[in-house]
């Protein structure tokens, strides 16, 4: 494969456009600072690339699951398995697909949002699955940074001075959630760990997976279970039988551990939150069908 000088900032202006995130369908009820929605088109080109439509999408590290999600509505795959191991990512996720969409849309739309409604339901998580699903969304939607682990605070100013109101959108939310029950029954989901799922198909051809793990320099303020021995991913990585694509900071270590197990590597230029241009990495065996 073509040696890609990591630091090239012309090769990259050249050959990574930059993704308008608006252009994208929305899908998830999430929304993350670690979001992936402008890896959308290049994650429909790697599906095409590997192989054909009867194929399984795991989604090891799924969160707001925007990979899984397209890659059902957008009939890329055969059926998609999401994994999560964070219990209220997870409670969304098992309301919505096992059955309780109607529930948590209804829910959503009838819920009255001040300071101190957002402080009851993430108080009263505990009570229930639907409980601890329903704080989680409100939590996603009104703490600053769109942070779900412990610790994070409520939206001060928010946008245009609406505080904690500033992204929560009822209407918007019940669509989605709407539109991911028709799809439910391609889709599978798994609270659990991702290397022990990924270690129980790992000699199954007939799998990909998009691997986006909790980044090495700013996970741990972002998520619950941010620890991730990244070492031991690769290494993973390495033994699975089907394809995969690994998504990652542009730090030392990554680039490193790419090189130890000779993976292709890829830089790619994105937006922040802030709007701010920023490089990540993508990582596989082969990376040919991103440089045509």
């Amino acid at each position: 494969m073509t040696q890609i000088n990591l630091f090239d900032t012309e090769y990259l202006k050249s050959s990574s456009k930059i993704i308008n995130v608006a252009s994208i369908p929305q899908r998830s009820p999430f929304r993350y600072a670690g979001g992936k929605t402008w890896l959308i088109p290049r994650i429909r080109e790697w599906l095409s690339a590997v192989g054909d439509k009867d194929k399984e999408l795991f989604e090891p590290f799924a969160g707001g699951g925007i990979f899984g999600l397209t890659a059902a509505s957008e009939d890329l795959v055969g059926k998609v398995t999401m994994v999560e191991k964070d219990e209220g990512v997870a409670a969304v996720w098992q309301i919505i697909l096992g059955g309780g969409a109607e529930w948590l849309a209804e829910k959503i739309t009838n819920f009255s949002l001040t300071s101190e409604t957002a402080r009851e339901a993430i108080k009263s998580a505990d009570k229930s699955l639907e409980s601890l699903a329903f704080a989680t969304i409100v939590k996603n939607r009104v703490n600053r940074g769109e942070i779900i682990a412990d610790g994070a605070s409520f939206f001060k100013k928010g946008e245009n001075g609406k505080g904690i109101a500033s992204r929560w959108y009822p209407e918007t939310l019940k669509k989605r959630i709407f539109e991911i029950d028709k799809i439910k029954g391609k889709i599978e989901f798994i609270q659990g760990d991702a290397f022990e799922v990924c270690e129980q198909v790992s000699n199954q051809r007939n799998v990909v997976y998009f691997i986006d793990p909790p980044y090495i320099k700013s996970g741990q303020r972002l998520y619950k279970y941010s620890v991730v021995d990244h070492e031991a991913l690769f290494n993973l990585a390495d033994r699975l039988k089907g394809e995969f694509l690994l998504s990652y900071d542009n730090v030392v270590e990554v680039r490193d551990m790419a090189s130890c197990y000779q993976f292709a590597v890829q830089p790619i230029l994105m937006k922040n939150t802030h709007h701010a241009e920023k490089t990540e990495l993508l990582i596989s065996r082969n990376l040919a069908w991103l440089l045509d």
